[in-house]
Parts: C-alpha cells; sequence; structure tokens
C-alpha cells in the first residue's frame, strides 16, 4: 500500500506535516475499511479544480469539498481530490484545525474508494463509526459530534 500526494495548490504547503498526516491517515483508512488493498493517490488543488472535476464527473458545477474516483486496475483503489477553499472555509465554521478537518476528507474519500456510502442511515451510521475510529488513532475529534457535516 502506498500513498502519493499530488500538491497543486501552494496554500496546502503553509500546513507543516500534513503531508505525513495525510499519509498516515489514508494508509489507516485503508487498512480498517478492510474492503481492498492498494495504493491510493490524493490530490491537494483548489476550488476551481475540483469545480471542474464536480461538473466534468458528476454533473454539478460548484466546488466541493472532497471527490474520490475508484480505479478498476488491480492494486490501485483510486484517487481523492480536496478543495482548499472549501475545505478551509468548513474548518472556520467548524471551529476546527485545517489539518484536522483535511484528515477526516481524506479518510472519508479513502472509504469512499472501498465501496462506502453514507446515502442510507445504516450505511452512514457505518461509514461515520469508521471515520471516528480512524481519525481518534490520529489524534482528530470526533467529527461526528455535536453537529450536521
Amino acid at each position: 500500500m502506498s500513498v502519493t500526494l499530488l500538491i497543486e495548490e501552494p496554500r496546502w504547503r503553509a500546513n507543516r506535516g500534513l503531508g505525513a498526516r495525510i499519509r498516515r491517515a489514508a494508509l489507516l483508512a485503508i487498512a480498517r475499511g478492510g474492503r481492498g488493498k492498494g495504493a491510493v493517490s490524493v490530490l491537494l488543488a483548489d476550488d476551481a479544480a475540483l469545480r471542474a472535476l464536480n461538473a466534468g464527473f458528476r454533473g454539478r458545477d460548484k466546488p466541493t469539498n472532497v471527490l474520490s474516483f475508484p480505479s478498476a486496475l488491480n492494486g490501485y483503489l483510486g484517487d481523492v481530490a480536496i478543495a482548499y477553499g472549501t475545505a478551509a472555509a468548513e474548518a472556520r465554521r467548524q471551529a476546527k484545525s485545517l489539518s484536522d478537518h483535511t484528515l477526516h476528507l481524506v479518510v472519508h474519500g479513502v472509504l469512499h474508494l472501498q465501496g462506502y456510502d453514507h446515502e442510507q442511515g445504516r450505511d452512514a451510521r457505518v461509514m461515520e463509526s469508521l471515520e471516528t475510529e480512524v481519525l481518534a488513532e490520529l489524534g482528530v475529534a470526533d467529527p461526528h459530534a455535536g453537529h450536521a457535516e
């Protein structure tokens, strides 16, 4: 298992140590998710890039915080992309550090690569429980406690 980190948006670089934390979060999510092993890539981009991806692949012409693109290749789970502006704004609104919120988005995205979903109540509870478990191991507070995401 490996994690490739691509930093397209320079503002991400201001968060010292974030790259190592992202790699650890992704590897823990792969291990805890248990629905497949393999490499992943994480793209740290800006809102314009995520807006283009969201429009092109989901038909939604707006930026979003995180997107996951599962792979059909053996040994490669897929790609996760995160938007700086959207993630930073969410972190501020939720009174979290950008680093902690980004780790949540990475874990969330990697679990999607393994087939987890949050559209139905039971599925959402399973996915949220895994997120909380992985984030606790990383020293990040439960992102689902006390507010809706």
